[in-house]
């Protein structure tokens, strides 16, 4: 949290010590990177929200601060989107404007709203989902993720940085899984079975069509341009947790039995080649020989996207993986 400037800094660094040239006190983390971001304020409320619904202390108090800051900092009325990174002192707003962090606020979202039961977070769910599905429909459902302020597309942004790891150039197959299987949990959220199935299988279809590399082994190709031709064809652990949870969500919801068979299908790769079956966890990074890597992802910074694919099948369908969880808990017991 920026005591300061409130609302909360993208990351921090170790503690400094005393007499080492830094202003802060002894102790104190300093901040890596000052800006503040929608990406990491959708953090804070996905986990406030989390809390809040398992009934942690102080989870509802954290949960209202971190959603007056995405409402008042970030949300724009007129395209009902999120504006992306201010100045750490909020006086400046860069013009660029992102898919990636809308899609972690609807997620997000989704989690406040089965915290607090106010509507309002389920319609702006709901609204920034729809736009992003109008987007890829026009787009032969490969989601545009980089915008101006106003909301143009930008298709060549960062084209000269392809392994970007949150702004990369072209079509990223994952975040078109991802967004699968969050339109229908904003059905399920909303009341409105079906609305967005189709939708949802369109972006995985194409996901699958543009990601999955069965020609050299297997696994998912980071991202495509917009014909579909891979630029970046290393394997990210995340794009396959997103496929396999978008595959059993879209099973659930259709009955279709393919999406459990590719399901099975890539966990058995997945149990292959990612899984660290010596030290635990996942590898983060492949090369194109399904090799572990890390070019982009140096180790294993973080379990999200690998827990949740692990968890979410055993689980009740809900908006958000919290209220699934407290739902298979009253369902047991």
């Amino acid at each position: 949290v920026d005591a300061e400037n409130g609302g909360w800094v993208s990351s921090r660094g170790p503690a400094r010590r005393p007499g080492d040239g830094h202003d802060p006190a002894a102790g104190e983390a300093v901040p890596v990177d000052g800006t503040k971001s929608a990406y990491a304020h959708a953090f804070v409320v996905l986990a406030a929200a989390s809390g809040t619904i398992a009934g942690r202390e102080g989870a509802r108090e954290l949960l209202d601060a971190a959603l007056a800051v995405l409402d008042e900092r970030f949300w724009e009325p007129g395209p009902r989107m999120h504006a992306d990174e201010w100045s750490r002192d909020w006086t400046v707003l860069d013009e660029y404007r992102g898919v990636n962090a809308n899609m972690h606020s609807v997620e997000a979202l989704l989690a406040a709203h089965d915290a607090t039961g106010d509507p309002e977070w389920l319609a702006r769910a709901a609204s920034v989902a729809d736009r992003v599905v109008g987007w890829a429909r026009e787009n032969d459902w490969r989601i545009p993720e980089h915008f101006d302020a106003g909301w143009n597309p930008l298709p060549d942004y960062n084209a000269d940085r392809p392994r970007d790891p949150f702004k990369p150039y072209g079509s990223t197959p994952g975040h078109g899984l991802e967004w699968a299987r969050l339109l229908l949990q904003v059905d399920v959220a909303a009341g409105t079975p079906g609305a967005r199935t189709d939708a949802a299988v369109a972006l995985f279809d194409r996901a699958v069509a543009d990601g999955w590399d069965g020609e050299h082994g297997g696994g998912f190709v980071y991202t495509v341009d917009w014909s579909g031709t891979p630029v970046e064809p290393r394997r990210y652990h995340w794009v396959a947790a997103e496929a396999v949870a978008a595959a059993d969500v879209l099973g659930r919801v259709t009955g279709d039995p393919r999406f459990a068979e590719a399901a099975a299908g890539w966990w058995e790769w997945i149990d292959e080649h990612l899984v660290d079956h010596e030290r635990g966890s996942w590898h983060h990074e492949l090369d194109t020989a399904n090799r572990p890597d890390g070019v982009t992802w140096v180790g294993k910074p973080d379990v999200y996207h690998a827990a949740q694919a692990v968890i979410l099948p055993d689980l009740p369908l809900t908006g958000s993986l919290a209220a699934s969880a407290k739902a298979a808990g009253s369902i047991l017991g």
